[in-house]
């Protein structure tokens, strides 16, 4: 799996910020001083979970301090130079537009579809990775089956409906179940 893109618009804000705190300190050591410590005393007791939002918190801070020290100048290029390169990235492969992963449950008679439903899966997925599986035997047919879980992502959003109804189409396979979530968030 890759590097989440709100990890990688971090890292591109980030360096933005911190240009803006190193021209707002110039070359004075006091300046350099008393933004470590004003830095220092800030706790964060609400958890950011995105990276992305915690590079918009040090934004702010940057430009409150570069305003602190009246060198208003640098406080709007920053900005400027922050809120057009967050604007940039929205257009780029770096926009979170697409971050739904899912899981994928399915039951097939021992081995008999395997390869067709994993085929059918390589049509659909950008990628997909076995999870668990089980395997047993149903009680009132005693013919042994497997369960399989992915976790997949797929490439259109929209074809997840077509991907199950596909795997159902499929005979031997039966409970299909696909979850789709936004990985960046809890539900």
């Amino acid at each position: 799996m890759s590097t989440p893109v709100n990890f990688l618009q971090s890292l591109i804000l980030t360096s933005i910020v911190t240009a803006t705190v190193m021209q707002a300190i110039g070359d004075s050591v006091a300046r350099g001083l008393g933004m470590l410590g004003a830095l220092s005393i800030i706790r964060y007791r609400t958890t950011l979970r995105d990276p992305r939002n915690l590079a918009f918190v040090f934004g702010s801070i940057a430009v409150g301090i570069a305003c602190g020290i009246y060198a208003f100048i640098i406080a709007i290029i920053g900005t400027i130079g922050f809120c057009i390169s967050a604007f940039i990235l929205r257009f780029t492969s770096y926009s979170r537009t697409n971050n739904l992963v899912g899981t994928l449950r399915y039951e097939v008679h021992y081995n008999s579809k395997k390869v067709e439903a994993e085929n059918m899966m390589d049509e659909y997925c950008k990628y997909r990775i076995l999870k668990k599986y089980k395997i047993g035997k149903k009680l009132e047919t005693e013919m042994t089956f497997v369960e399989y879980e992915f976790k997949v992502k797929l490439n259109n959003d929209e074809k997840g409906l077509e991907l199950s109804e596909k795997l159902e189409a499929i005979h031997g396979i039966e409970g299909v179940k696909l979850n789709m979530q936004d990985a960046n968030e809890d539900i």
